[in-house]
């Protein structure tokens, strides 16, 4: 509800802009009026404009705060499975007994995929990167479960979140098989989410009584929780914009998946790991920081663009890591040059006056990386994660009438230029 008005003064007249208020964050000004005024706003990147209203997530960067519904992210990572912050994500409060179970009797039910679906990933080649399968694999979903299409029926918007939520581990697990040349493993009903994702990964058909380091699935679940959702970043916002043409859904969690593979976006893990490489040992760690600090090179897994104080997520992620570190007692080079630079970064002013903490994709690259997962795989465990987040807002748009996006341009090109036959180009 708009408070009161901004003016805005054009070419001597002036437009009431509406002031409008959440329950958080910054009051947004109604630059609808500027329809009627004969200009557009003209904002890069989006750094200024609100283009939705949302309930579901909530970040304050200067404070250091991740709210999903409501709920502080270090209380759901530490205290709640990733399979009941899905829940509250989709449906807005975390779930009772009786709800849970039923929630997670339906993904147990749906973690399965069509069998023609595993033929599908033979028309890729062995050596195709798993995010590219993913993007193809999630986007053809819409060709084997047609039936339930019908985005305005609320079942059906329902029931393909469920599918979503449920399959997205066998297929990231099966991008991964694909790409070893192993066998499909399929999900099992006596293993938890994040354990079933650990045992189509690793798992081979000779495994029988395959066990999963309860340490190693805490973690992942973990993992699956602080990535669940981030706010209207590049990708979201990529998921609602397609899913304002009325696109089916698989086709826009696809959309998301490809816009998560942006380096500058989902592929920050990775980044970390390629760093690692690059600097090579623990002797070269420092020769590296000062680099940094003369900015010859970039640190990446440090600092936040949102972030300005402290990233919620790494706190619980540094704990985490040092759990599974201990537990798997990995003699690792590349672990141990990691931990040498977290030491300088948490220690040496230069660092901590810029706020260049290690973030949530520093922790979870080494947490990964200790696991066994390769780095071709970050991001794709990234969008497993992320796709409860995707539907979430996916459903919250559709629960509301909506518009089809069409942004604005400044146009700075050629005006009205004579066309000239080819025979008379110069």
């Amino acid at each position: 509800m708009a408070d009161n008005n901004a003016t805005l003064t054009a070419d001597g007249k002036d437009y009431q802009l509406p002031i409008i208020k959440g329950t958080l964050g910054r009051p947004v000004i109604d630059i609808a009026a500027l329809q009627d005024s004969g200009f557009w706003s003209y904002d890069p990147g989006f750094k200024v404009t609100a283009p939705v209203e949302s309930k579901i997530t909530f970040i304050d960067g200067g404070k250091g705060e991740l709210l999903y519904r409501g709920y502080p992210i270090d209380q759901l990572a530490n205290s709640a499975e990733y399979l009941e912050v899905a829940y509250a994500l989709v449906h807005g409060e975390l779930p009772n007994a009786e709800q849970k179970a039923d929630f997670y009797e339906k993904v147990r039910k749906h973690a399965g995929v069509h069998d023609q679906l595993r033929k599908f990933f033979e028309g890729f080649r062995r050596d195709a990167h798993p995010m590219a399968i993913m993007v193809g694999v999630v986007g053809a979903l819409s060709a084997f479960y047609h039936e339930g299409l019908d985005v305005s029926e609320e079942l059906h918007r329902e029931i393909t979140a469920i599918r979503l939520i449920a399959k997205m581990p066998t297929l990231a697990a099966m991008s991964y098989k694909y790409s070893q040349g192993e066998p499909f493993m399929y999900p099992r009903n006596d293993f938890n989410y994040a354990e079933n994702f650990l045992y189509m990964m690793f798992a081979t058909p000779a495994d029988v009584d395959y066990k999963v380091d309860p340490v190693i699935s805490k973690a992942m679940d973990k993992i699956f929780t602080l990535h669940a959702d981030h706010e209207q970043n590049a990708s979201t916002s990529t998921v609602r914009l397609a899913g304002s043409t009325g696109a089916n859904p698989y086709a826009c969690i696809a959309a998301g998946i490809a816009a998560l593979w942006g380096p500058s976006h989902g592929g920050a893990n990775e980044a970390v790991l390629e760093m690692l490489d690059e600097i090579g040992t623990v002797e070269n760690v420092p020769e590296f920081m000062e680099k940094v600090k003369s900015r010859e090179v970039k640190l990446m897994g440090f600092g936040h663009r949102v972030y300005k104080n402290f990233d919620p997520r790494a706190q619980v992620m540094k704990e985490t890591c040092d759990e599974v570190l201990s537990a798997l007692g990995i003699n690792d080079p590349k672990l141990e040059l990691a931990m040498a630079l977290e030491k300088i970064a948490l220690e040496d002013p230069f660092f901590i006056e810029r706020n260049l903490y290690p973030n949530v994709d520093f922790y979870s690259g080494i947490i990964l990386k200790a696991i066994g997962i390769p780095t071709s795989m970050f991001t794709v465990i990234f969008s497993l994660a992320r796709t409860s987040g995707w539907i979430s807002h996916w459903l919250e748009m559709h629960s509301a009438p909506f518009k089809i996006g069409r942004p604005r341009q400044l146009y700075t090109g050629e005006t009205h230029r004579d066309f000239v036959k080819i025979e008379d180009r110069k």
